[in-house]
């Protein structure tokens, strides 16, 4: 019997995905310009963006960027135990830090690695992860590549976490959850779950990818708006590139924690180091996120006049505080051809289908920014209204 073909079962696989209008198109953005970016030649004010406090144009951290590379080039050249670390490395992991309360924090190239690398340091054949059905695919991932026990609750239920725990009492157990979650935009039931892992002596991680910058006293995420200490949440990870407008990731804790990170985490053993520019930039942004307080109060009013103007008329959100404002509308295809119409009108909302989303959850997912102002949350709910009429 012939052996089948890769490419015959690729062509199938896409055929289907097309006859669903579950195809992903890549798309290059143009030109970038505060709200707005240039795609296709059409200039779309953009509601696609976790640039959630517009960091990533910011004079600052453009300067630092820019300062470092001239000192440093551009490239780390190495991992980090062999010549890739630089000061700039070194003091944005200090300010991550003090920022987010912790003792120590390290460095990885982006959020997948991060999860990836910690938990497969962490725990192994013999232990239990515990984790929200809505995680990021990168937690959900890491669970499985680190070869444990993967159970999963559903969304926000801390008895259901419980029930997970219970019923495997003998290894080593995680609970790990995101802090905002980033298709829905609601918030982790932090407190009660901390409280779960507690009694149950099992150890949290949040993934704080798009609380980080927006919530909390001086932006330190969702677990310092909860008041949760690093005895509480002894696992804090975050990324670079959403309200600080840059890129990478960290991982903050204690010492033992970073210390068993530097050892055994793969993906930051064996991987070249951030660029130092990108660091530099980086810790401006840290700077700027903290004691800029009035980009947080900003996107907050934007995300009040947002809801409002939507509930007028007559848009049926998911309940979020956050920037992350989904309007669910069902079946991929009508996703696609509201999106259409969005942009045909001038604004950029791109269509969220499965397997991103549960099947027949397909949606927009407005991402409000502090670059955003009150006219043009108006235009776009007038739009979107349309759209659905």
């Amino acid at each position: 019997m012939p052996r089948p073909s890769l490419f015959d079962r690729l062509a199938e696989q896409h055929a289907e995905r097309a006859r669903r209008s579950l195809v992903r198109r890549l798309r290059v953005v143009e030109a970038a310009d505060g709200a707005y970016v240039t795609l296709g030649g059409k200039r779309l004010l953009n509601f696609a963006s976790n640039d959630y406090l517009g960091l990533a144009q910011h004079p600052a951290v453009r300067d630092a960027l820019i300062g470092a590379a001239l000192q440093w080039g551009v490239g780390a050249t190495a991992a980090p135990l062999l010549g890739g670390r630089r000061d700039e490395h070194a003091a944005l992991e200090d300010a991550l830090a003090r920022w987010t309360g912790r003792e120590r924090a390290l460095l990885f190239t982006d959020g997948w690695a991060a999860n990836l690398g910690t938990i497969a340091a962490l725990i192994g054949h013999d232990d239990v992860c515990v984790e929200d059905k809505l995680n990021h695919a990168s937690l959900i991932d890491a669970t499985r590549l680190a070869g444990c026990e993967l159970k999963r609750f559903r969304h926000a239920d801390v008895d259901g976490a419980r029930r997970q725990l219970e019923s495997t009492p003998g290894p080593v157990a995680m609970v790990a959850t995101d802090g905002v979650f980033s298709m829905d935009g609601d918030i982790a039931p932090l407190v009660d779950l901390a409280a779960l892992c507690r009694a149950e002596q099992a150890t949290l991680m949040v993934d704080d990818a798009h609380g980080l910058g927006v919530l909390g006293p001086e932006g330190a995420g969702s677990v310092a708006e909860a008041s949760l200490t690093q005895d509480d949440v002894p696992i804090l990870m975050a990324t670079l590139g959403k309200a600080l407008g840059v890129a990478g990731a960290f991982v903050a804790g204690s010492a033992a924690l970073i210390d068993a990170l530097v050892q055994d985490a793969r993906t930051f053993v064996y991987a070249t180091a951030t660029p130092p520019a990108l660091a530099s930039a980086a810790r401006a942004a840290v700077d700027v996120a903290r004691f800029e307080g009035w980009r947080r109060d900003r996107l907050a009013r934007v995300i009040a006049h947002f809801r409002g103007a939507a509930a007028a008329r007559g848009l049926a959100l998911l309940p979020s505080r956050t920037p992350i404002q989904p309007l669910i509308i069902g079946a991929s295809d009508d996703a696609l051809a509201v999106a259409a119409k969005l942009e045909d009108a001038g604004f950029y909302v791109p269509a969220i289908r499965p397997p991103t989303v549960a099947d027949g959850a397909a949606r927009l997912r407005i991402a409000l920014t502090a670059l955003h102002s009150g006219n043009d949350v108006e235009r776009l709910v007038d739009a979107v209204a349309r759209a659905l009429a």
